[in-house]
């Protein structure tokens, strides 16, 4: 485990950016019941995101505002993610260890105008970046203590997915078309 978890709080000087190598790699499932220190990694993480949210901690500390973030991120090889998301009538709240998704919709969406991620140079990519609209997820929650099966739709399906990509090495860039950066069907619904 690097030095992060001698520190209080994660830093933008902490987070990895692309064309960093690591971002590529793949990310090893971890032990459950959860070690002490991926618990602890799991928490900064997810203390980051929620942190993020609050925009005068965020001006204050010089961070970025984000909804996920992965292990990967901050250069530990691990699948732990952790994710906030609000909105007028639901909210999600997860730090998980192994995500799985175990169904995907035939139905995509894309997020309008793109996604933005912590180990990209903000506004450096434009494009549509295809995901589906309707998936399952099952994981260990540390929040919740509990193996957990996630239906998400929407947003937060966007948001677990992207997350998910990078424990397997994608960036939401790598699903942009290069030919065509604003390619989308019809039938894709704008998010």
């Amino acid at each position: 485990m690097n030095n992060i978890l001698k520190k209080k709080y994660i830093t933008t000087n902490d987070i990895i950016v692309e064309p960093n190598d690591i971002l590529k790699e793949k990310s090893s499932n971890v032990n459950l019941p959860l070690s002490k220190e991926d618990k602890q990694l799991l928490r900064l993480m997810y203390n980051h995101v929620a942190n993020s949210q609050d925009e005068d901690y965020a001006k204050k500390y010089h961070i970025r505002a984000a909804v996920g973030i992965a292990a990967i991120q901050v250069g530990i090889k691990k699948r732990l993610i952790a994710i906030k998301t609000k909105s007028e009538n639901h909210s999600m709240r997860l730090a998980l260890a192994n995500p799985i998704i175990t169904y995907k919709s035939e139905q995509m969406c894309y997020l309008n105008p793109g996604e933005g991620c912590l180990s990209v140079e903000e506004g450096k990519y434009h494009g549509i970046v295809p995901r589906h609209f309707h998936i399952k997820v099952e994981a260990y929650n540390l929040l919740s203590n509990s193996k957990v099966l996630i239906e998400a739709r929407g947003f937060d399906a966007i948001v677990l997915q992207h997350e998910i990509d990078h424990l397997d090495g994608i960036l939401y860039i790598d699903r942009i078309n290069k030919l065509d950066p604003d390619y989308k069907k019809e039938d894709w619904i704008s998010i």
